[in-house]
This record gives C-alpha cells, structure tokens and sequence, in this order.
C-alpha cells in the first residue's frame, strides 16, 4: 500500500496584490476594520468590499467568507476573498491558520485553483509565514478518496503566500524558512489524517506497519517490526492478551530517529495507541457509533507522522516512535472480564472492562520505550470518553508528571495549535485501580474516568518524566467548521514535532 499525502507545498510571491496572478485572491479582515480592507481593495472590486461591510453582508466574524469578482482592469487575480480574522486585538497563530485554512477550502470545492493568501500584518512575519502555510496545507486533505465520482472530488489548489511589498530581502528568507516548517508540519498532520481515515479491513496492524516500514525509508528513519513471536518473548502478554480475540495478529513498529550530532543524551519517546478496530471486544460497545472505532489507532498515526516530521526538520536529539497495532474483537480466544494478565513490567492486571483495552497496549508500549532508552515520555491516544465529558470536543485533555515537563508539553500543544489542557493526577486515584487478585484493575468506575486511565499508565512509566494526552475526543470533528471538515483531524503531530525541537526546554530527569 502506498499513501499520498493529498498536499502540495506552498510557494511565497511578493509585490503589489493588483500585480499578482491568481483565481483567487484573499485577504484576511479584520472586525471594525472595514476602511482598511476596502483601501486594500476596492481599486480593484469596484467599491463591493466596502458595501458588503455597510450591509453587514461581511462584518469579519471569524471563518467567514466573502468573494466578489475584481472588475478593474490591470487587477490580474479574477477574484477577491475576504477571510474574517475577528478582532485584531486577539489575533494569534491560530486565527491565521484557521483563515488561510477556510480560504483553501473555499477554493477548493469550488474548483478555484490558483489560491493567493495575503498575511494580514498583525504578528511577526515568520509566524504569519509557517500559520498560513499550515493552513494552506491542511485545506488540501480530502477523505472522500473512495468515492468513484471524479467529478465529485475537489480539485487541488496552488496554494500561494503574498508577503508585504514592504518586506525586506532578509524578512523574505525568513518568511520562507517559516513556511517550509509550516509546510511539514501540515502535510504530516494530513498523513495522519489521512491514515486514521482509512476503514479498517484496508488498516490492518499487519497493513500500518507496511506503511510505517515505507515511510521510514523514505525518510531515513530506522524501522523495527516486532511481530507476534518477538512480543510473546518480551512477555508483552497486555499487549498480546487484547489481540487474541482477532484474526489479525499483532504489531509493534519502532521508528528511531538519531541526529548525526545529538546536543544531549535525551532521548524522546512517543508512544502512540494503535487499535486499528476496536468493538470493545466481549464488553461490547454501543453499535450506534462503532464505525468510527477505525479512528482508533489515531494515537499510533500522530506518532508515525511526528516521526517523518521530525526527520525532516531534523532537531538535534534522539527521538524514539513506539505504535503498539491490535484489534480488539469478540473472538472465541478473546480475553473476558475478570482474566488476568501480565504484562513486560512484570505486573499482573485485572481485566474488569475489555473495552478499556488501550491502557493495556501502551502499558506495554512504554515500558518498550524505556528499554530504547528514552529519558522522557509522550503517549498520545483516543483513550476515554469520560475525557469529552470534561472537556468536549475542542480541547485535549493532558496528563503527566511532573508539573514542568507537562507544563512545556502544555505551552507546546497550544503553540502548535493541538488546545490541550492539564487535569490532576494526584496518587489518590490510584486507590480507584486496586484488584483483589492482581496488581492493578484496568479500570477504576466512572467517576473521574480519564484520570484512573491516565494514573494506570504512570504505573509504567517508570519514574520518567511523562505527558498523557487523550484525544478521544478531538482525533474526529463530528461537524465541519470553515477550517476543518468532517472527518479526522490529525490533532497532536504538530505538537510531538514542535516537542523534539524544543529540547533545550526540557525539564531534566527527576532525581
């Protein structure tokens, strides 16, 4: 199986707006600031901007869209876009990704091809740079690749950046620095986008690894597969214990990326959850929203995408990607409530729920990571869905310890975009996880649901520092919004990237 990452790169032009080549060309406006747009514009629109600011048919609300033809002779661009930024008071990274991602979106379904963005001047250039072309980027991810109307399908656009006519020699070269990072970083969320929208009798354990193996070597990554026989030798019986319900066997794909001249003997662990269907084996889920049980192996896509981020962008520390790949099915052989296995760490496991399988699997995995060698931890998974109670769909919730290390995964997620927010951990929660008969019980009751799931998977983490971050929530939007459709989100790569780049920051072991 080969994958297509569905993006183009992004280009930077420069120069008068009326000077530059496009279908269509769109500005960023801001609420309030309708006499600026139209002095932008108008030349060329024949005063529509600012009427359509008057009827208050625009008004710059955030992630709406207006589109006028230009009129005037010796405008090249066919058209004008306006893109509502909200208030310029509150502009941030994200604002300007979202915009650029609603103005590729808007071309692209309707079959503009040529997409001019103009940065809207309201933050340093390379930060406007790196956000536009993030989305850009984004807005070229289409998951309707099985549809066999071509017709249907939206055409791909040329996304292109305008920088101020004012920008000097050295603000250009920066500016394109920025957006050839921005450019990776969003084409590698679309990879996992792209991955955790595959069904999953194509995205198999047995299928991920394949991909995970092509992409290493396209990227000068080391690959590692460990299969049945070598997990069973590991004693990862957690691991092995949820896939015995399937047909498929079981994965475990190791990516190590190793600089040429590492600054530090850290090394990252990334750990990410790869449930490839998950029905909840004998504890049976709700059949309502189980189709989407495909997005499970999310975590596990974030991680292989980080990965091939991380080659590219090339941070001078060592970085180890752990994606541990089952099925979880009702099989004949399949584990049952009350089994007790025993994982790698050498700690047994009551299996109250076998729905709560993916604690069990990256138990596991992390304890794999620490045999790497990793000094620090991130696993990333669609774990609870007690999460979204707390949270709801826009945020993700993190986990970790200790404080600085969350900390910097917190300010990192929220840089890159990936809204994440900490949640306790106190050792009292741990009482909610005692078995009778064994170590620890997978589960610990519904109340404070996502944090016994998270305080189970510090019992493996062996004192290293550790950050938890639960997408289950946020991997999928249930309902488009202007900058994102429907469909996977590919929520967390940018922020695992942004990590291993940032390891100056990191916090040092605790003693």
């Amino acid at each position: 199986m080969r994958y297509s990452e569905q993006s183009l790169p992004v280009a930077l032009v420069a120069g008068p707006l009326s000077a530059i080549d496009a279908d269509v060309l769109a500005i960023p406006a801001f609420e309030g600031e309708a006499a600026a747009a139209a002095a932008a514009l108008d030349d060329g629109a024949g005063r529509r901007v600012a009427a359509a600011f008057e009827s208050r048919e625009f008004t710059g609300k955030p992630g709406t869209v207006f589109v006028t033809p230009c009129v005037t002779p010796g405008w090249r661009a066919q058209r004008v876009m306006l893109v509502g930024m909200g208030q310029r008071s509150a502009c941030d990274a994200t604002g300007i990704r979202r915009a650029a991602a609603a103005a590729g979106l808007t071309s692209r379904d309707r079959r503009w091809r040529r997409l001019v963005f103009a940065l809207p001047a309201a933050l340093a250039l390379p930060v406007e740079a790196q956000s536009a072309a993030e989305g850009l980027t984004l807005a070229a991810h289409y998951s309707g690749i099985y549809k066999s109307d071509a017709d249907a399908r939206p055409v791909p656009i040329e996304g292109l950046i305008a920088l101020p006519a004012s920008a000097s020699a050295d603000d250009c070269a920066a500016a394109e620095r920025s957006a050839s990072r921005g450019y990776i970083l969003a084409a590698c969320s679309n990879l996992a986008r792209s991955l955790a929208n595959e069904p999953a009798n194509v995205m198999t354990p047995r299928a991920f690894a394949e991909i995970a193996v092509q992409l290493a070597a396209e990227s000068g990554l080391k690959a590692d597969i460990l299969d049945e026989e070598r997990l069973s030798g590991l004693n990862m019986g957690l691991l092995l214990g949820v896939a015995r319900g399937s047909a498929e066997p079981p994965r475990m794909v190791v990516l190590r990326y190793e600089p040429a001249r590492p600054a530090t003997t850290a090394v990252l662990g990334l750990v990410g959850k790869g449930v490839t269907f998950d029905t909840g084996g004998i504890s049976l889920k709700d059949p309502e929203r189980m189709h989407l049980m495909k997005t499970d192996m999310s975590g596990g896509a974030a991680v292989l995408a980080a990965m091939k981020a991380i080659a590219a962008l090339k941070p001078d520390v060592a970085v180890a990607g752990v994606v541990p790949l089952v099925e979880n099915m009702p099989g004949g052989r399949a584990m049952r409530p009350g089994d007790v296995v025993r994982g790698a760490e050498g700690k047994s496991v009551e299996v109250l729920d076998t729905d709560a399988e993916g604690r069990l699997i990256l138990a596991d995995a992390l304890w794999y990571a620490r045999q790497l060698g990793a000094t620090h931890l991130v696993d990333v998974a669609t774990l609870t869905g007690a999460v979204g109670i707390a949270l709801g769909r826009t945020t993700t919730g993190l986990f970790g310890s200790p404080d600085s290390w969350v900390s910097l995964v917190s300010r990192t997620a929220n840089r890159a975009g990936d809204r994440a927010w900490a949640l306790p951990l106190f050792d009292d929660y741990r009482e909610q996880l005692r078995s009778d008969i064994a170590d620890l019980a997978n589960v610990g009751g519904r109340p404070a649901g996502s944090i016994t799931a998270a305080r189970f998977l510090k019992e493996f983490t062996g004192g290293l520092p550790w950050a938890h971050l639960d997408i289950a929530w946020t991997a999928w939007a249930d309902e488009a919004q202007p900058w994102q459709p429907k469909g996977p989100t590919g929520v967390a790569v940018r922020t695992l990237a942004e990590l291993a780049c940032a390891f100056e920051e990191w916090p040092s072991l605790p003693a």
